[in-house]
């Protein structure tokens, strides 16, 4: 028997797609018909996914505002922006479905990325349940909810002879990470964080992409502060092999540079879909990786070098030091490059779908975080979990070459190795009969039943 259909809206990220979509795969094959509502910002690629139904909706007036994805401050601006056009045009859409909707395929309910929090005014408007899903740790958004309270105590405007002091209501993080999560500090970063805690409190459900076995230390606070059903149903990525939707396309010369490497000889860098770095970092990184006498996969995506297309900074001297060990390509299959045997250590940003990857395939990562929920992630990674190193003082040589010996070299990497294996083994058993998100993601099945 059909269960009926849901609505799940994606905020149009690569980072937020992604999972999204994998959570409609994982939700059609428990019997629910899905319909993917979506902009023309970042269209998803329906081709791949067939079994679905796919809705658009006008966004014109954020014409020519996706130029503020260019940093951090700009993307809350952009968010918001969403959070205040996009009410009309998606509720005459959710209305027009819920218009041709039967009842043989009745609407259950809205699914929708926390971070577009308008949409529970709109649910509440047509009586129709939403759920949302957090695409980021459970630890991090246990941070951003104690941003009023760090406003309070001071943390944001310590001096910098404080910045390795602990925060106590937020261990593991130093002061000095708190200061990146919120650089931006200000008004927009208030209505962004308000619109979102009040817009996930107000929900009927919260879905999370991460697993109870990996989370745990942080699961009582979040259901305490948001005391509605909480599903860990993740890593969404396990559930079906090869269900990213890549907005870029994927070089896989990655993986047949790949099999002629040893096992575990190569670092693989890649700092995800949104960040970007100066020219002067991108020299630092490039000497850091040349002189650590490591092979290295190295995504470098067009336009994450800011002011130039692609490799076009590169010194010839430079070029020659990186090339006997180093493929350098604009996109790489994740997934499939995490999994392969040759590779032995992850270099990232630290967002959360990188960091769920690294850890479900038993890699040890260097953590360079941006923005947002990378800083926690990092820290976790580094303090909770003991599966990799944050490189403290930004993107410099030294501690760079120093940051991957340490990790592929000496024994403290095997240390490293060893943990992420055991972690990785708990993200596979809790996916079986019984396990964790399997018995989550039952108890999801039947919330939504219930409506």
């Amino acid at each position: 028997m059909e269960k009926g259909r849901l609505l799940l809206f994606p905020l149009p990220f690569q980072g937020h797609i992604n999972p999204m979509l994998q959570l409609a795969n994982i939700l059609h094959s428990k019997g629910f018909n899905i319909t993917i509502i979506h902009t023309s910002f970042n269209s998803p690629n329906k081709s791949s996914y067939p079994h679905f139904t796919f809705q658009s909706f006008s966004e014109e007036s954020l014409a020519g505002c996706t130029s503020l994805l260019g940093n951090v401050k700009d993307i809350i601006l952009l968010l918001n922006l969403m959070n205040k056009v996009w009410f009309d045009p998606f509720l005459d859409c959710v209305k027009r479905l819920l218009s041709n909707s039967s009842a043989e395929d009745p609407i259950r309910c809205l699914i929708s990325d926390a971070t577009l929090y308008f949409t529970q005014a709109v649910a509440d408007l047509l009586k129709l349940p939403r759920i949302v899903l957090r695409t980021s740790s459970l630890s991090s958004f246990h941070v951003f909810h104690a941003f009023p309270l760090l406003l309070q105590k001071g943390y944001l405007s310590m001096e910098d002879s404080e910045s390795e002091a602990p925060v106590l209501e937020a261990p593991p993080l130093k002061v000095k990470d708190v200061s990146l999560t919120f650089k931006i500090e200000g008004e927009a970063l208030d209505v962004m964080l308000s619109g979102l805690m009040s817009g996930t409190k107000a929900a009927s459900g919260l879905i999370w992409n991460s697993f109870e076995e990996l989370e745990q230390s942080v699961l009582p606070n979040i259901q305490q502060e948001f005391p509605i059903p909480n599903f860990t149903i993740g890593p969404f990525h396990k559930y079906f092999t090869a269900s990213a939707s890549s907005l870029i396309a994927q070089d896989q010369t990655a993986l047949s540079w790949l099999d002629m490497q040893a096992p575990l000889s190569v670092l693989y860098v890649s700092f995800g879909s949104l960040a970007a770095i100066d020219k002067t970092e991108f020299f630092e990184m490039a000497w850091g990786l040349a002189n650590s006498k490591q092979k290295f996969l190295w995504v470098v995506r067009p336009g994450a070098i800011r002011g130039s297309e692609w490799l076009e900074p590169f010194p010839d001297e430079l070029l020659e030091a990186v090339s006997e060990r180093a493929h350098i390509v604009k996109w790489a299959p994740q997934q499939e490059v995490l999994a392969h045997p040759a590779t032995a250590c992850f270099w990232s940003h630290c967002g959360w779908n990188s960091t769920l990857e690294s850890i479900c395939e038993g890699v040890p990562m260097i953590c360079s975080p941006s923005f947002g929920d990378q800083q926690t992630n990092a820290r976790y990674i580094e303090a909770v979990w003991k599966v990799g190193l944050v490189l403290e003082n930004g993107i410099e040589r030294e501690e760079i070459t120093r940051a991957i010996r340490r990790v592929m070299v000496d024994k403290e990497g095997i240390e490293m190795k060893m943990r992420i294996s055991s972690l990785k083994e708990k993200a596979n058993t809790c996916l079986t009969e019984g396990g964790s998100s399997y018995r989550s993601l039952e108890s999801l099945v039947s919330f939504i039943l219930s409506f």
